[in-house]
């Protein structure tokens, strides 16, 4: 993923995703190449290294049984970046229930998760909250039922 074009070129990188997909951690330095006008990050590289993992997670410990895809998102700006942000990702035994709870029809799911980018202090800089869809694959639907 570090190769990934939109990571790559934003200074976002991968520092860990477990075996299990169920734990992951980015960070993002501050380059010339992601600031902003007041030399603090760009509020869309922060919205960028926060992106795809609740949906890799998640569709991962859904044994790709489910169409996984974001469907919405929304950033509050803390305070200014400066230096090294990180962001991770913890998803839990309870989220995995709650979509398998809610699709175990051909219902769709949607599920928020929040995630805070902090500084190297530990100071938060954004919170992110990301609405998740979910739903059973048509084929999966028939197998189940």
């Amino acid at each position: 993923m570090n190769l990934w074009p939109p990571f790559l070129f934003a200074g976002i990188r991968v520092v860990e995703i477990s075996p299990d997909y169920r734990y992951a951690r980015v960070r993002m330095r501050l380059r010339p190449w992601n600031r902003n006008f007041f030399g603090t990050h760009f509020g869309g590289s922060l919205f960028a290294m926060t992106d795809p993992f609740w949906v890799l997670l998640l569709f991962n410990q859904l044994k790709g049984e489910h169409v996984v895809w974001d469907r919405a998102g929304e950033i509050e700006f803390v305070a200014p970046g400066r230096g090294t942000v990180h962001a991770e990702f913890r998803l839990t035994d309870e989220h995995v229930e709650q979509v398998l709870e809610q699709t175990r029809g051909s219902e769709k799911a949607l599920i928020w998760f929040n995630t805070d980018v902090v500084g190297q202090d530990g100071a938060v800089i954004a919170r992110v909250k990301k609405q998740v869809y979910a739903r059973r694959k048509r084929d999966k639907q028939l197998a189940h039922a």
